[in-house]
């Protein structure tokens, strides 16, 4: 069975009429993974497939743009009806589970432990869900943050999550047929500390080109580009298919 790639949302930093924050739903071997949970992306999910029926989460970093709906799922398995049969595994970096609660008013997490199943990534971090492969490497973000590379019976997803240019994100794109990828900056700022942490369409395209991946799919444009210059701008360094990701749309490789 193959890979399939649905986006719910791109936009960077906030959400916008139509356009929620990042995330994605990851279908294969069985398995049914919502990648990232931005603002407006759990009710994009529900249009794709019903939420109790998530195979896993799976969190890049905490910043709020790629996390925050974690509370909307809670919210809709405690209290809405979408109550799943167990606890749904949620791949995330540590202390997710406690700004969660923080949501709530409360010091605990315990009361979480009827709805998710948190488990805290790590560089080289590898789980198996039936044929679905999820592999983690820290990337550079200035707060603990992974890109996932995904596999299943053949086929290879990378996404970056969000991340600087970095040697971790060559290796983990390295021969993808899709490279979902962040070009959030037009231009990298001087005096950055302790680097850049978001992504130039060029450095996408660099990173795709030197990978050698089958295709580059552009997300996360934040608001000083626009995606289509983004995405010309990521295909002329890549020299390999460039497309640009849009709420809605879905990808089976």
């Amino acid at each position: 069975m193959p890979l399939t790639l649905t986006v719910l949302g791109t936009a960077s930093p906030h959400p916008g009429p139509g356009r929620p924050c990042s995330g994605y739903l990851l279908s294969g071997g069985g398995a049914e993974v919502w990648v990232d949970a931005g603002p407006g992306t759990f009710a994009a999910l529900q249009q794709h497939t019903d939420p109790a029926r998530l195979t896993a989460i799976w969190i890049s970093h905490l910043h709020a743009d790629h996390s925050a709906d974690l509370l909307s799922a809670a919210y809709a398995f405690a209290f809405g009806g979408m109550m799943p049969a167990a606890p749904v595994p949620v791949y995330a970096p540590r202390d997710c589970a406690r700004r969660l609660a923080g949501f709530f008013g409360r010091p605990d997490t315990g009361f979480l432990e009827t709805v998710f199943d948190f488990r805290d990534l790590h560089d080289g971090h590898d789980v198996r869900h039936w044929n679905l492969r999820l592999t983690a490497r820290a990337v550079a973000h200035g707060t603990e943050a992974y890109g996932l590379r995904a596999e299943c019976q053949g086929s290879v997803l990378a996404y970056s999550g969000d991340s600087g240019p970095c040697a971790a994100l060559t290796e983990l794109a390295a021969l993808a047929d899709l490279f979902l990828c962040e070009a959030d900056v037009d231009a990298h700022r001087d005096g950055e500390h302790p680097g850049p942490v978001h992504l130039t369409p060029e450095d996408a395209g660099r990173i795709a080109r030197d990978a050698r991946v089958r295709e580059l799919l552009v997300t996360h444009v934040g608001p000083g580009l626009t995606r289509e210059s983004a995405t010309a701008r990521a295909a002329a360094v890549a020299g390999r298919p460039t497309g640009t990701a849009r709420e809605g749309d879905t990808r089976t490789f």
